[in-house]
């Protein structure tokens, strides 16, 4: 009989921002919990806002590193929740200036494997210390299946609209197809430098052509065709971690919501969450708001002031305050996303299409409507909801400029909420189905061992 293989020690490296440090830990709990020990990068003033998130203190250690001070940025700034979206790239400059420190952890922690994900010149740093490098991506395989194979294909040259437009060679399916400004919007981004001088799809894609392997959030039944395209075009192995589904929160939700949300009849409650993401523009931002009214259910929508203005109240739409006295809720403060969406009242979640939104969104009741924030990965996650596994509803916008209406967001929540519609059936029907799989039989930890099995490979 085999021995049992000795636990690994790993490095976790993610790149400064609340939404890239939160996965990598939650995915080092589900590794300690099988007995690794995981020494996890942090900046340093940052580690307090994630120590309670660590539910193995005695294997997963958290090392504080110094982010030195980058011209431009506020003093004490270390990760890009602490600094306006224009100044994200600096933060980038920063962490590209902590090689030192980590070459210095890494020789005294001499770790078989390091994770990181936007630290492009970190495989070079480890390949003279003999430590293996997996890139993960908190995403699901998609985009980098779609872009990063295109961007491969390409040959160096810059892709231009008309690339997007047809898949890569040898693309596993044809649920991909892009409006007219989600194409501006590609081909725009891929020449945003973003920190150092490296544009930000460079500081992805070198990091995937250098890693030794690339890891995905997602499991074999759902991503498997993108995660062995990806493995074909790059050439290396592709592990997926499992759809990191929430751990159960060790706290319950406000009595303040607790009391407004009992007061509304079993799947009947709107649940809007933009708060976290960048700010909407102020007409989309009300007409947003107008749309959730004009559905005559009652809703919270957990949303940023919108450009230009300092407070959510005097964005509001004209006597909107006063029409929706009581049924109607417009919250700028963090809230408890999770819990709230396994309140028994809520009955329908219009996301942003983050990837951690959908599976909190999927391991749910509530039905999905998919407003996508444009950004490559978002357009990906809404396409493949709405077209591919029709688990979702997407707001309409206008092909050119981009923009949704009240009535687009009404239409969109009025379909998932009426029983009667043909379009909310099958989406209802896929949803549970869904949410079935994702929930049953050991999913996730046979996912996560089968993905320890292959680190093992690896080293």
């Amino acid at each position: 009989m085999d021995s049992p293989s000795p636990p690994l020690h790993i490095v976790m490296f993610p790149w400064f921002a609340m939404g890239h440090l939160t996965p990598f830990l939650h995915l080092s709990n589900k590794l300690a919990k099988r007995g690794h020990k995981i020494s996890f990068f942090i900046p340093k003033n940052t580690q307090t806002k994630l120590e309670h998130l660590n539910l193995n203190p005695n294997l997963i250690t958290f090392f504080p590193l110094n982010v030195p001070h980058v011209d431009g940025l506020p003093h004490n700034a270390e990760t890009s929740s602490d600094v306006p979206f224009s100044l994200v790239p600096l933060i980038a400059t920063a962490m590209d200036q902590t090689q030192n420190q980590i070459e210095l952890f890494l020789n005294e922690l001499k770790p078989q494997i390091v994770f990181f994900d936007f630290q492009y010149w970190l495989p070079n740093l480890t390949q003279k210390l003999g430590i293996k490098t997996l890139q993960y991506i908190i995403l699901t395989p998609i985009s980098t299946a779609y872009l990063g194979s295109l961007q491969k294909q390409s040959q160096g040259r810059g892709l231009t609209e008309v690339d997007f437009t047809k898949p890569p060679s040898g693309f596993p399916d044809s649920c991909i197809k892009f409006q007219s400004h989600e194409l501006r919007y590609l081909a725009s981004t891929r020449k945003i430098v973003f920190g150092s001088g490296v544009s930000f799809f460079d500081r992805l894609h070198i990091g995937t052509t250098l890693a030794d392997a690339i890891g995905f959030k997602g499991c074999n039944e759902i991503d498997g065709s993108y995660a062995d395209y990806i493995e074909t075009v790059f050439g290396k192995p592709v592990l997926l971690s499992g759809p990191l589904l929430p751990e159960p929160p060790n706290t319950s939700l406000d009595e303040k919501w607790v009391a407004w949300l009992k007061g509304f009849k079993h799947g009947f409650v709107v649940f809007c969450a933009y708060g976290s993401e960048g700010p909407l523009e102020h007409n989309q931002f009300q007409e947003l708001l107008l749309g959730l009214e004009l559905t005559g259910f009652p809703f919270l929508a957990a949303l940023k002031p919108p450009n230009g203005f300092e407070s959510i109240e005097e964005a509001l739409p004209e006597g909107f305050s006063e029409r929706v006295k009581g049924k109607g809720i417009v919250y700028g403060s963090w809230i408890q996303q999770q819990l709230i969406l396994e309140h028994p009242s809520v009955g329908c979640f219009i996301t942003h299409c983050g990837a951690a939104s959908i599976t909190e969104g999927l391991v749910n009741t509530c039905q999905l409507v998919l407003l996508l924030l444009v950004g490559s990965d978002h357009i990906m996650n809404a396409r493949v909801m709405s077209a591919k596994f029709k688990v979702g509803v997407e707001v309409e916008k206008g092909d050119e400029d981009g923009l949704f209406t009240k009535q687009s967001v009404c239409e969109a929540v009025k379909t998932v909420m009426d029983d009667e519609n043909e379009i909310g059936r099958e989406v209802r029907e896929n949803h549970d189905k869904m949410r079935n799989f994702l929930l049953g039989n050991n999913l996730e930890s046979s996912c996560v061992d089968s993905f320890c099995q292959k680190l093992y490979d690896l080293v």
